[in-house]
């Protein structure tokens, strides 16, 4: 127990040592402070004042020390404390003498003075215009312009981040990290601008103090200890800048701190070794030794000391010449000189990336279509962006991102579409071309390139920009270029979502679904339904275009299945009816009857038999004649009720589901087939077309 209590105690000692600290620099204010008090509160400050500003040196970039505002302002507000003690000290005992304010104050007073008060002052004026006018005025200034700059960046991060995101670049987690060092990095140059005020602020009230000491010093000297005006001069003057001193020295270092907080830039060296680091230079090196050695041989000149200076400056070329340097004398950066150095000059430039891409979806495209997808609009990135929005809520789970890389074998206007390993789709684009699709009054045949829509096989065009109008008032639709590759991509990962989804984005699922039914996730997986069966059943389901957003119902339907020792399957299989609303109710509102399309009993049954006789378990085995028959067939349907603006579903028995399923998938991968029992009670149908015919259908073989 006593372990486990040391950490909280100790945490709430340093969580109560800043409230604390502030409480007692108020007093200070207030209250009267002991001499010997004094002089270590004075130590305190210089001692922090050394280390915010080592700080400041070794951080690599400025929001590594995001707490120097916060630390500034502290500081400050400590300084003027002990500068409101101070003050009341000196002017209440100074005429005892010059230990009257501590040990600290009269060392530094005599240290400087030497016995002079002039140059005293003049010193003391010297710092505190080195301090007002030189660093914190350019410290501020630069913070102002950064804390602008930043937040005019701010938008313009965000959506390279985004678009990095959306192209497989960054993860979801690397993308929220920067996210919060995009808003971290806003929040902190906009502190820094006001802390700046406060160095300003504190350098003009160390002037102000010094003046009110000296004049209120020699005034009460004078006329209430009855103190001559040289003797009352000698003690206030010396004890007052003593004080100043004490108080400017610290209010320096924070300056310079500040000045190097806001004149940082980011790197992965701290200030010492960035600067040296950039400044070994051969090339800068050497005309510094020749301009020292003329000037070392110019008569009436300090000779020695510029001989010396050259000598200096020629040893540091001398020990630089190491650095890799290209052949025309260019000095390389790291990376490539190593390169330039390496053993194989075959492997320059190949890293692991190039040869396994990892990504789950990857568009591969020609350079041509770069402009497409980094250009200032990103048109193609923001496409993709919705697509990927549509069809995670569509199938119930997050679509993963889309790594977009340029392909320098592709064609230029040619695209290419991954999953995994895979290609599963490509095609050619013009992005400097509108695609038009013919609606059904098109009559004028356009001018322009002629293809087949990539993602419906349809006859389309290629036209340019100037034949937009043309076209739309012949009832045609025209499409963006980026619009197409959106399109065909929106095709591959739904004819493909099984490939998408793996054991650790249905753990994913899961821990979304136990803040809501903890109990439900705990009882099922693992207890009664391990988690890869769960993801085969969750994949067979999108396979067949089944969302799986209703994970709940998944889970309790697995459960009532468990002890029946089925396949993965056949589960998939038995939890369809219960699921498959969810796919119908995406294709038209649910008032409106649902298209259906139905095989001819005779047709259906002859299916059936082929079904029982094949040698694959589920598989079917008709003739060619038969197969061909019912592929035309129900793409001229389709296409009909698509011309009509419907989505069709075809209808056949339960026991033929899965078969037939299978049997179109590679000729109609977008066909959506269901069984009879998952036709929803309480939904109107229509159907559109019933194929099949009693005379001419071949006979399956036997």
């Amino acid at each position: 127990m006593a372990a486990e209590a040391r950490p909280t105690i100790l945490g709430r000692i340093g969580d109560m040592t800043l409230p604390v600290g502030i409480l007692a620099v108020m007093a200070m204010m207030v209250l009267p402070l002991p001499v010997t008090l004094l002089d270590a509160f004075f130590v305190g400050n210089i001692v922090l004042a050394l280390m915010v500003l080592m700080v400041a040196l070794h951080s690599y970039r400025p929001l590594d020390f995001s707490s120097f505002p916060s630390v500034l302002l502290i500081a400050t507000i400590l300084r003027l404390a002990l500068n409101v003690a101070s003050t009341r000290i000196v002017l209440t005992d100074g005429h005892t003498g010059s230990g009257a304010a501590g040990r600290v104050i009269q060392a530094f007073g005599e240290f400087v003075i030497a016995g002079n008060f002039l140059v005293g002052l003049l010193v003391f004026a010297i710092l505190v215009i080195i301090n007002l006018v030189v660093i914190t005025k350019g410290a501020g200034r630069v913070s102002e312009v950064s804390a602008r700059f930043t937040l005019d960046a701010m938008p313009g991060k965000q959506m390279a981040i985004d678009a990095d995101l959306n192209a497989g670049l960054l993860t979801p987690e690397e993308a929220k990290r920067r996210r919060t060092d995009v808003a971290a990095e806003a929040d902190f140059y906009g502190a820094m601008d006001g802390a700046s005020k406060f160095v300003k602020g504190d350098a003009i009230a160390g002037i102000l103090i010094l003046a009110i000491n000296v004049i209120g010093g020699i005034l009460i000297g004078t006329i209430q200890h009855s103190l001559s005006a040289g003797e009352a001069a000698q003690t206030y003057i010396l004890l007052s800048i003593g004080d100043g001193l004490v108080a400017q020295i610290p209010s320096l270092l924070l300056s310079i701190a500040t000045a190097v907080i806001v004149t940082r830039v980011s790197s992965s060296h701290d200030m010492g070794k960035l600067i040296g680091k950039q400044m070994n230079l051969r090339r800068a090196w050497v005309p510094v030794a020749g301009v020292m050695a003329l000037l070392g041989i110019v008569p009436g000149m300090p000779n020695l000391l510029f001989i010396i200076a050259a000598a200096g400056a020629g040893a540091m070329a001398y020990f630089n010449r190491d650095l890799a340097e290209g052949e025309d004398g260019e000095v390389l950066p790291p990376e490539q000189g190593d390169a330039a150095g390496g053993e194989d000059e075959d492997s320059e430039g190949i890293v692991p990336e190039d040869v396994a891409d990892n990504a789950p979806i990857s568009l591969q495209i020609g350079y041509g279509l770069i402009q497409m997808a980094g250009g200032e609009n990103g048109a193609l990135v923001s496409r993709i962006t919705g697509i990927r929005k549509e069809m995670s809520k569509a199938m119930g789970f997050v679509v993963p991102g889309v790594r977009i890389r340029d392909d320098l074998s592709l064609p230029p206007n040619q695209y290419r579409i991954r999953i995994g390993h895979r290609i599963v789709g490509e095609d050619v684009v013009y992005p400097d071309r509108k695609l038009a699709l013919p609606g059904g009054s098109s009559t004028r045949k356009l001018r322009g390139i002629e293809v087949k829509d990539p993602s419906f096989g349809m006859d389309a065009i290629w036209i340019l920009p100037q034949q937009v109008t043309e076209a739309e008032a012949d009832d045609y639709v025209v499409v963006e270029p980026e619009s197409v590759i959106a399109t065909h991509m929106s095709q591959a990962i739904s004819s493909h979502a099984a490939d998408l989804i793996g054991p650790d984005d249905v753990q994913a699922l899961l821990d979304n679904l136990a803040n809501s039914a903890p109990t439900l996730v705990e009882s099922v997986v693992p207890k009664l339904v391990p988690l890869h069966t769960l993801t085969a059943v969750l994949r067979h389901l999108l396979s067949g275009r089944i969302p799986i957003s209703d994970l709940r119902r998944i889970l309790e339907g697995l459960a009532e299945l468990s002890g029946r020792n089925l396949a993965a399957q056949d589960m998939a299989e038995a939890m369809r009816p219960q699921l498959t609303p969810l796919l119908l109710q995406q294709l038209g509102p649910i008032n409106s009857p649902l298209p259906l399309i139905t095989l001819d009993p005779e047709l259906e049954q002859i299916l059936i038999r082929a079904r029982q006789s094949g040698d694959i378990d589920g598989g079917l085995v008709i003739d060619n004649g038969l197969a061909q028959t019912i592929i035309t067939s129900l793409a001229e349907a389709q296409d009909k009720a698509a011309g009509e603006g419907k989505t069709s579903v075809v209808v056949v028995a339960n026991v033929l589901r899965r078969a037939f399923s299978a049997f179109i998938r590679p000729h109609m991968p977008d066909a959506i087939v269901i069984g009879i029992n998952e036709l929803p009670e309480m939904r109107k149908v229509e159907v559109v077309a019933v194929i099949g015919g009693q005379s001419t259908l071949p006979r399956p073989k036997q």
